[in-house]
C-alpha cells in the first residue's frame, strides 16, 4: 500500500491510497470463493458454477463489495501511517476495481488547522473586586419575598393594578386575520413582569372581571417570536378573574417559614450575601477567562473547519429545542426554524470553534490531560450540583456516549485555569471605566 497527500486548503487534504494488483486479485479471489459456496446459477449445482459464469452474473456486485471492503480495511491503516486524524468521516472518491489491475482511491478529509499561537502565558489583565452591597442583599430578599407571595381574590370593584395577576383568554389578530397558534386560555398574567410584552401588560391596567378588551401591540423586529416580530398585533382579551398579590412581611417568622434551618431574618441575610458573593465570584471568573481567551485569540488567524462549526450549530439547535420542550413549546409553536437558529448562532459557533482549537493547542503544548480520577471527581461534582446520585449520573453519561464530551469540557476548564494562574492580574474596583484592554470584549 502506498499513500500520498494533496493539499486542497490549510484544513483540507486529499489522501491518496494505492494498492497493487496482487492484493486486489487476492481479495477478488477470496470473494468469488465465498460466493461460489452459496450462489444459485441456473444449470449448475450449488458450489459448482465456474468463476467465469459467476463473473458474468455477479461481477458488478462483487466489484462493489470488494471495493468497499478494501477501503474499510486500508483507510484506517493509511491514517495511521500518515499520522492523519480527520475531524469527520472522509468523502471517498474511487472507481470500481478491475481484475488484474491495481486499485487507487482518494479520501477528502478535514483536519485541524496549524497556526502560530504567539504569547499566551503571563498576559496582563484586570479583574474587578468582588463587592456585594447591602442594597444587593435587599433586592434579593425582595425577590424571595415576591416568590413567596400569595394571591388573594380582589375584594372591591377597582380595576387591575401593577402587580395584580389577571386570568385571561386571548386570540391574536394581524389586521382582520387570526394569527394561527397565538392564543391562550386561562393564562395568568402578572402585570409588570413583561412575560408577553410591556405594552400588552399596560393594556391590562384598569381592566375589570368579565370585561372584554382589545390591546394593540407593535412588536419589535427582533422580538423573540417569529409570528409576532415586526408586526402590529391586536389581542382580543377576555378577563376572567383578577388576583391581588399579597407579600409576606420580612421578619423572623418569614425566615423560619423558608425552611433550611433558618430561625431569624439576619441568618437569611447572611446566607443571601454568601450566595450572591459566590455567584459574583463565578461571574467575574468567567468574565476574566473570556477576556483572557479573547486576548490570545485576537492575534491568531486561521481557517475554521466547516464540520466543527456545523457541529456547534447543531448543538445550538438541539439546545433551543430542549429549552422549548422544557416550557411546553416547540419550533412550530414559537414560529422558529432550524435554519434560523443555525444562522443566528453562526457567529457564536465560529468563535466557539476558534476558542476550542486554541485551548486544544495550549493543552497539547503543556501536556494537559484529564485522568480517570479527575473525570470521576468532575462527574461527582456535576451530580452534586444537580442533586443527583453520582453513580446514576455516570450511568446516564455512559449510556448516551457523553463521557468523552464531558472529559473535553473538563480539559477546557483545566486549560483555562492554567492560563489564569499564569496571567498577571491586577485587581480593580467595581464599575471602573473600561480600559483599552477591557474594550476587547465589546
Amino acid at each position: 500500500m502506498k499513500t500520498s497527500f494533496e493539499e486542497i486548503s490549510p484544513i483540507r487534504r486529499r489522501l491518496i491510497v494505492e494498492l497493487d494488483a496482487e492484493e486486489v486479485s487476492k481479495k477478488l479471489d477470496d470473494a468469488y470463493l465465498e460466493l461460489k459456496k452459496n450462489a444459485k446459477v441456473h444449470g449448475f449445482r450449488p458450489g459448482k458454477a465456474p468463476r467465469e459464469i459467476l463473473e458474468r452474473y455477479y461481477g458488478g456486485e462483487v466489484a462493489q463489495d470488494v471495493t468497499r471492503g478494501l477501503v474499510k480495511e486500508t483507510l484506517p491503516l493509511a491514517f495511521e501511517e500518515t499520522k492523519t486524524y480527520p475531524l469527520t468521516m472522509p468523502l471517498v472518491e474511487n472507481d470500481l476495481l478491475k481484475k488484474g489491475e491495481g486499485f487507487k482511491y482518494a479520501a477528502v478529509i478535514e483536519v485541524k488547522p496549524s497556526f502560530e499561537l504567539g504569547d499566551y502565558m503571563g498576559l496582563e489583565l484586570e479583574k474587578e473586586k468582588i463587592v456585594v452591597s447591602d442594597d444587593d442583599v435587599d433586592r434579593k430578599l425582595e425577590e424571595i419575598r415576591k416568590a413567596n407571595a400569595t394571591l388573594k381574590p380582589l375584594d372591591d370593584d377597582r380595576g387591575a393594578c401593577e402587580d395584580d395577576s389577571v386570568l385571561i383568554d386571548y386570540e391574536a389578530f394581524e389586521g382582520e386575520s387570526l394569527i394561527e397558534g397565538i392564543k391562550s386560555e386561562n393564562l395568568l398574567v402578572r402585570i409588570g413582569t413583561s412575560v408577553i410584552h410591556p405594552d400588552f401588560e399596560k393594556g391590562l391596567v384598569g381592566v375589570r372581571i368579565g370585561e372584554s378588551k382589545e390591546i394593540t401591540v407593535d412588536f419589535e423586529p427582533d422580538y423573540g417570536h417569529a409570528k409576532l416580530a415586526g408586526k402590529r398585533v391586536t389581542f382580543k382579551v377576555q378577563v376572567k378573574d383578577i388576583k391581588v398579590t399579597e407579600l409576606p412581611e420580612l421578619n423572623d417568622a418569614f425566615a423560619a417559614g423558608l425552611g433550611g434551618g433558618f430561625t431569624d431574618l439576619e441568618t437569611v441575610r447572611k446566607k443571601v450575601k454568601e450566595d450572591l458573593t459566590a455567584l459574583e465570584e463565578k461571574r467575574l471568573d468567567q468574565e476574566l477567562k473570556r477576556r483572557l481567551l479573547d486576548k490570545i485569540s485576537e492575534g491568531v488567524d486561521f481557517e475554521l473547519p466547516d464540520s466543527l462549526v456545523e457541529a456547534e450549530q447543531r448543538y445550538a439547535v438541539e439546545n433551543v429545542k430542549q429549552n422549548l420542550r422544557n416550557i411546553g413549546s416547540s419550533f412550530e409553536k414559537s414560529g422558529l426554524t432550524e435554519e434560523k437558529i443555525r444562522q443566528d448562532f453562526l457567529g457564536v459557533s465560529r468563535k466557539r470553534v476558534k476558542d476550542l482549537l486554541i485551548l486544544g493547542e495550549v493543552a497539547s503544548r503543556n501536556n494537559l490531560t484529564i485522568n480517570e480520577i479527575e473525570l470521576s471527581e468532575g462527574l461527582n461534582k456535576l451530580a452534586q450540583d444537580m442533586g443527583q446520585d453520582p453513580a446514576t449520573v455516570r450511568r446516564y453519561y455512559e449510556a448516551r456516549g457523553l463521557v468523552e464530551n464531558f472529559r473535553e469540557r473538563l480539559l477546557e476548564e483545566k486549560t483555562l485555569n492554567l492560563l489564569v494562574n499564569n496571567a498577571r492580574i491586577t485587581e480593580v474596583g467595581p464599575n471602573r471605566p473600561k480600559t483599552e484592554e477591557a474594550g476587547l470584549e465589546e
